[in-house]
């Protein structure tokens, strides 16, 4: 099957088909807002960092013991670029895929997928309960406390920032800008006075 350079509207209908739970959609959506932010600033293609960010965790509640196995199998189905799908499947590097992250967008991928975890758990904590008026600062206290998101492997962040060359300050920030284009999506627009 020759190589198809999908759509956000196609890669938003295979989430749809895959993803059913509304918070694994929102992480979704959140990870593919940071991808597209970070891809501006850098220069790189926003769609494909997009859909990419978009579609990550594609099989991760169907298939949570082939997670990245399933989605590298429904993409080559489907007849996606080599390129995506390597860098999904390296995003789960050590943990359920052998495939290392080389390339920027494959390193960013690996990184935010723990750190949007982190953003949003901190600014569920918030009064606002919002990523609206969420500080670095802020997340970076709650950074330290290993009881707060316990889920968020940080050594993931901090090796995935290590790679990138990036200070994880920077990624914070980053993570923050890019989670509040999508904040109504991901349910963190809260109730930040206007």
């Amino acid at each position: 099957m020759a190589e198809h350079v999908p759509t956000r509207e196609e890669a938003l209908e295979l989430l749809h088909e895959y993803i059913k739970t509304d918070n694994l959609r929102k992480h979704a959506y959140s990870v593919e807002a940071v991808m597209r932010h970070i891809a501006r600033k850098h220069g790189e293609d926003e769609e494909m960092w997009g859909i990419i960010g978009l579609v990550h965790d594609l099989d991760y509640e169907q298939f949570p013991e082939q997670h990245c196995t399933k989605t590298r199998e429904i993409l080559k189905d489907r007849g996606w670029p080599q390129e995506y799908i390597r860098a999904i499947v390296s995003h789960g590097w050590g943990i359920c895929s052998d495939v290392e992250p080389k390339t920027r967008l494959e390193m960013t991928l690996y990184t935010i997928d723990e750190l949007t975890g982190l953003v949003a758990a901190s600014a569920m904590v918030r009064p606002s309960r919002s990523v609206l008026d969420l500080t670095a600062k802020s997340v970076k206290k709650k950074w330290k406390s290993p009881a707060f998101a316990a889920g968020v492997d940080r050594s993931i962040i901090t090796k995935g920032a290590d790679m990138l060359g990036v200070d994880p300050s920077e990624l914070i920030e980053d993570t923050i800008m890019g989670m509040r284009e999508a904040a109504e999506e991901i349910g963190l627009k809260g109730d930040v006075p206007q």
